[in-house]
């Protein structure tokens, strides 16, 4: 079984969460709080002391048991490549989680749980960006979001109770690099003429070639196939001036995956992005015509670095009309993101709202010529 680790107050003993409000790692029980500097000071101290000591396990014996185990088995087949058991430092109860959790909370103590061999080596992630958004306040955002929706069920809003929240450091992949490359592009202009009763409309056809290259910083890609690549997506964008080098004391309190979606996975929707904002780019310095529109591009990616980091996400989860319907909340800027049920008798309504205005025009209308025909 594997060793998990918690960072512990070091005036009480007790459980440390890191707080979003104060960007410093706090004590659950007498208030006390360290910078993540201070606590990575202190973990490493105590660290060195209990490595001198050697720990002894019982032998558990069977002798005289009666009942047969036969039916037991330590083979769990295909399923054992996607769990672990890692043991509560705190209460040394068995945590078995996904294989890619690195960061969670004990079942039975509820205290914090940190893989750290899930950071070590070459899985180590470079940076992180720390949660500035409270569960308070995500809770808070999704209400603002709901408000002001013309579809949604009124009893949605009202009634739906919020069934799972969590905080989540979801892994990305940044990539940074370079873009060169050209672009076609099919442009038009189109003048009018009238001759007494003859409109003539020309319509003049040219291609305009532009070619340039473009810096890119910090492209994030999800690294998580758990994670909806689309509503990571409508997260964005997260201020990169706040990343912090990579710390385990910024996780306490919530939960931690490390990447399943690999770099070569991820590199096309990366080289993607890259792709449009150039074409983009380009595409903004045409102008001048009616009508513009792509031919054709050619690119190249050069000087190519990636880099591996988590990303602060609030998930919440709400049931409704027996569905289960899942928000994220951006965990540094508080943005929304999620689906929302449109509620049949909302539509209804909506939809006679129209048609009775539309009515009432046409009848105006009606009642106006029949007062110039009279």
């Amino acid at each position: 079984m594997e060793k998990t680790n918690n960072y512990k107050c070091p005036a009480c003993g007790g459980g440390l969460i890191f707080s979003p409000k104060t960007g410093k790692v706090t004590c659950e029980y007498c208030d006390s709080s360290y910078t993540v500097e201070e606590i990575e000071s202190k973990n490493k101290v105590q660290e060195t002391a209990d490595s001198g000591e050697q720990e002894k396990e019982a032998d558990i014996g069977n002798e005289g048991a009666e009942w047969s185990t036969d039916s037991l088995s330590s083979e769990w087949g295909s399923e054992s490549g996607s769990m672990k058991e890692y043991s509560c430092p705190s209460c040394g109860a068995s945590i078995i989680c996904d294989k890619t959790t690195a960061a969670t909370k004990c079942p039975y103590c509820d205290n914090p749980a940190i893989m750290e061999k899930q950071f070590s080596g070459a899985l180590k992630p470079n940076c992180v960006i720390p949660f500035a958004i409270t569960k308070k306040e995500a809770v808070a955002r999704l209400g603002d979001f709901y408000k002001n929706k013309k579809f949604l069920p009124k009893l949605f809003s009202d009634k739906n109770h919020l069934e799972e929240t969590k905080g989540i450091y979801v892994p990305f992949w940044f990539f940074d690099g370079k873009t060169e490359g050209s672009a076609v592009f099919r442009t038009t202009t189109t003048s009018r003429s009238r001759r007494g009763n003859t409109e003539t409309i020309t319509t003049r056809h040219f291609e305009c070639e532009r070619t340039g290259s473009l810096d890119f910083e910090s492209i994030p890609v999800d690294a998580s196939k758990k994670m909806p690549d689309d509503l990571m997506d409508s997260l964005e964008p997260f201020d990169f001036s706040a990343m912090k080098d990579f710390s385990t004391a910024y996780l306490p309190g919530y939960l931690a995956d490390k990447f399943d979606d690999t770099i070569e996975e991820c590199t096309p929707r990366a080289e993607r992005r890259c792709s449009e904002s150039f074409v983009s780019s380009l595409r903004a310095s045409v102008s001048g015509y009616d009508s513009v529109s792509l031919k054709q591009s050619n690119i190249t990616f050069r000087n190519g670095k990636v880099r591996y980091g988590l990303v602060p996400v609030w998930l919440l989860y709400t049931k409704y009309n027996g569905e289960r319907f899942l928000f994220a909340v951006n965990g540094q800027t508080g943005k929304v993101a999620g689906t929302l049920p449109a509620g049949k008798s909302e539509v209804f309504a909506y939809n006679a709202r129209n048609f009775l205005v539309s009515l009432a025009v046409f009848a105006s209308l009606i009642a106006l010529a029949a007062k110039f025909v009279i």
